[in-house]
């Protein structure tokens, strides 16, 4: 891979990441209840389901999903009532039980809590069946099919990872800011927007055809 493709590669992810869906929705309200440093696992969760879609494309899942009506619908499904359970969860949200970092920098959230904002993400990006239709289409087209393909893979990986890390770091910065600015109740609100967003992605997923991919 040239580092003009690579270029083109970061230009167009940057421009379909940075646009709002359940990952970026899930660090904005992590933010917002937790501080950035508490939204990292979170982040993390969501930068290994990229390099599982990347590697799954490379390895010809994307293609398995865009020809299989049965895999395709078992994963759209999957992935639009768990968007969708999350969504009702954060409409349901009160606003309480937010936690800033404290001032001496102890750690305000569990080791069980630090696991299930990881997994949330890591689940809400890895059930996505559109990701995959989307990559299938769009990496090949930044591979060289004369040299070797698994370290051009590994690049497109890396700088997806990295510009997914700084876009989800960017809207957790603005939750925290949000809440250290505005009341409590601005939590509950930035929860219900998050979860009616995503009560909106589960919808548009749950109407996903391949034919659209």
């Amino acid at each position: 891979m040239t580092l003009a493709t690579a270029l083109l590669f970061a230009i167009v992810a940057f421009a379909a990441i940075a646009t709002p869906g359940p990952t970026v929705l899930l660090a904005l309200s992590n933010g917002s209840r937790h501080g950035v440093r508490r939204a990292l696992p979170g982040m993390l969760g969501a930068v290994l389901s990229d390099f599982v879609l990347v590697g799954a494309v490379a390895l010809g899942l994307g293609a398995l999903l865009a020809a299989s009506e049965f895999w395709f619908s078992m994963l759209k499904w999957v992935g639009a009532a768990y968007l969708a359970w999350l969504g009702l969860r954060m409409l349901r949200s009160k606003g309480g039980g937010f936690h800033l970092p404290a001032v001496d920098g102890a750690p305000s959230t569990t080791a069980g809590e630090s696991k299930r904002i990881f997994f949330k993400s890591f689940l809400v990006a890895v059930t996505n069946p559109k990701g995959y239709i989307f990559c299938s289409a769009l990496l090949p087209q930044f591979i060289d099919p004369s040299a070797a393909q698994a370290p051009q893979y590994l690049a497109i990986a890396l700088i997806f990872a990295g510009l997914d890390m700084a876009v989800m770091l960017a809207y957790a910065f603005v939750g925290a800011r949000a809440i250290r600015l505005l009341t409590v109740s601005a939590t509950r609100w930035i929860d219900r927007a998050c979860g009616g967003m995503l009560l909106a992605l589960a919808g548009s997923l749950a109407f996903y055809r391949r034919s659209a991919a």
